[in-house]
C-alpha cells in the first residue's frame, strides 16, 4: 500500500443482531485496529476500502443495520493529533505506531 493514496477511514456501527456484529466486527478486525466497542479506524487504499465495504454490505441488513465512514484524511498527512481520548486509551496501528 502506497502511503500517498492510502487514507485513514473511521468505521462505526450500530447493529441491533448480536450474530451480525460479530461477523462484523470479525471482518473490520482484518482492516483494521479496534478503538471502540462499535468503532474501528482503518488505513486502506481506495481499492481495499471497496473490497471491505462490499464485505461489510454482505453482512449487513440494510433495513435494521447502520454503519457510517468516516474519512479522515490521507496517511500522508495525518498527524498523532488526530485522536484523543477520555479514560483508557487503544493502540492505532499503521506505518507508524501512535499510542493515546
Amino acid at each position: 500500500m502506497s502511503r500517498d493514496d492510502a487514507r485513514r477511514t473511521l468505521v462505526a456501527y450500530d447493529i441491533p443482531d448480536d450474530r451480525r456484529r460479530t461477523r462484523l466486527s470479525t471482518k473490520l478486525a482484518k482492516y483494521g485496529d479496534r478503538l471502540q466497542y462499535s468503532v474501528f479506524v482503518v488505513d486502506a487504499s481506495p481499492a481495499k476500502l471497496l473490497r471491505m465495504k462490499s464485505e461489510i454490505e454482505e453482512v449487513l441488513d440494510l433495513q435494521k443495520d447502520s454503519v457510517l465512514f468516516c474519512d479522515l484524511g490521507r496517511l500522508a498527512e495525518l498527524s498523532e493529533a488526530r485522536f484523543s481520548f477520555l479514560g483508557q486509551g487503544r493502540e492505532v496501528t499503521s506505518d507508524e505506531v501512535f499510542v493515546f
